[in-house]
C-alpha cells in the first residue's frame, strides 16, 4: 500500500518524475526528493519500498491500460451502458409483443376457429330445421365455405358463416305476415324489369309481426341486388290480379280488410302464405 502511495505522490509530481527519469544516474536523487516529501508530512519510508514505487511507475505497473479491441470488449461496453439504452430496447420489445398479441387474437385465433365455428353454425340450422329446405340450405353453404377455406378465400367462408347465422335466424323466427296499411305509407309498389321494358312486376308491401304485436326485423332476400337485408318491411311479388284486388280494397275506404298475407312457424325457412305470391322480394321502394 505503502509502494502505491509513493507511485500516486510520484504521479502528482509529474514534471519533477520526467525531469529525473530523463538523467541518468538521477534515480539517487528521486529517492532523496521523495524522502523529503514524506518527511515533511512526518512519514518514514524505507529505501526498499521507495525503490519499489520508483520501479513500479517506470513499469507503469499501477497504470490502467485499455484492453485491446475485440467483440468480447465491445459487448462488454454494451452491456456497461444498458442503462442508457435499456430502456428504448424493452418498450421496443413491449410494443412488438402488444401487436403479435393483438393480431393473435384478431387474425390468427378467428382464422383458426373458423372451421369449427362453420360446423357449429350449420348444426344449429339443423337442429331447428323441421323441413328439409333449411337442412339443404345450410348444407350448400356450409360446402361452399370449405371449398373457399381450401381455396385460401377467407373472405367467402366468412361471408357464408354470416349466410349461416341469418338463416339459423329467419328458421327460428315466428311472426304473422300483414300487409302495410298505415296513412302515408304505401300499401303496393310495381315495378319495370330491365330485361322486359314492357312488362310489370307487382310486388304488396308486408311486415313481419310477433305474438306481441312487435313488428320484427327478418333476412330477406332481394331478388334485385342479390343480398340478403335484415329489413322490417319488405315487397313480395304477386300477379297483377292480386294486385289490383288489395289496390281496390284499400281505396274503398281507405282499410284494407284482409292484411294477413301469411303466418311463419318456427323451424319453417318460409311463411304459410294465405295469398298467392311466387315470394321474390324486394327491400326498396
Amino acid at each position: 500500500m505503502l509502494a502505491m502511495d509513493v507511485v500516486d505522490t510520484l504521479r502528482r509530481r509529474q514534471r519533477l518524475v520526467d525531469r529525473e527519469f530523463d538523467s541518468e544516474g538521477r534515480e539517487q536523487d528521486l529517492k532523496q526528493r521523495l524522502h523529503k516529501i514524506y518527511a515533511a508530512q512526518g512519514i518514514e519510508v524505507p529505501d526498499h519500498v521507495l525503490e519499489e514505487g520508483v520501479a513500479a511507475l517506470r513499469e507503469e505497473r499501477f497504470v490502467y491500460k485499455s484492453p485491446p479491441a475485440s467483440f468480447a470488449t465491445r459487448l462488454a461496453r454494451l452491456y456497461a451502458s444498458r442503462a442508457s439504452w435499456g430502456k428504448w430496447v424493452i418498450s421496443g420489445f413491449a410494443a412488438l409483443l402488444l401487436v403479435w398479441i393483438v393480431y393473435y387474437f384478431m387474425v390468427v385465433a378467428p382464422r383458426a376457429a373458423l372451421p369449427e365455428r362453420l360446423e357449429s353454425a350449420y348444426q344449429s340450422v339443423v337442429e331447428v330445421a323441421k323441413s328439409d329446405e333449411p337442412g339443404q340450405q345450410a348444407e350448400q353453404l356450409y360446402k361452399t365455405a370449405i371449398t373457399a377455406l381450401q381455396g385460401g378465400d377467407e373472405e367467402s367462408a366468412r361471408l357464408a358463416l354470416e349466410s349461416l347465422h341469418d338463416l339459423r335466424t329467419a328458421v327460428e323466427q315466428t311472426y304473422t305476415l300483414q300487409i302495410v296499411s298505415r296513412p302515408g305509407e304505401k300499401s303496393g309498389v310495381w315495378r319495370i324489369p330491365d330485361a322486359n321494358p314492357d312488362a310489370r312486376n307487382y310486388y304488396i308491401i308486408v311486415e313481419a309481426v310477433s305474438a306481441d304485436g312487435r313488428v320484427q326485423q327478418v333476412p330477406v332476400l332481394n331478388e334485385e341486388s342479390g343480398r340478403i337485408e335484415h329489413v322490417s318491411k319488405w315487397g313480395l311479388r304477386v300477379e297483377e290480379d292480386v294486385f289490383q284486388r288489395i289496390a281496390a280494397d284499400k281505396q274503398d275506404d281507405g282499410i284494407i280488410q284482409q292484411r294477413k298475407f301469411g303466418v311463419k312457424q318456427s323451424g319453417q325457412l318460409q311463411p304459410d302464405y294465405l295469398i298467392s305470391t311466387t315470394g321474390a322480394a324486394i327491400t326498396q321502394w
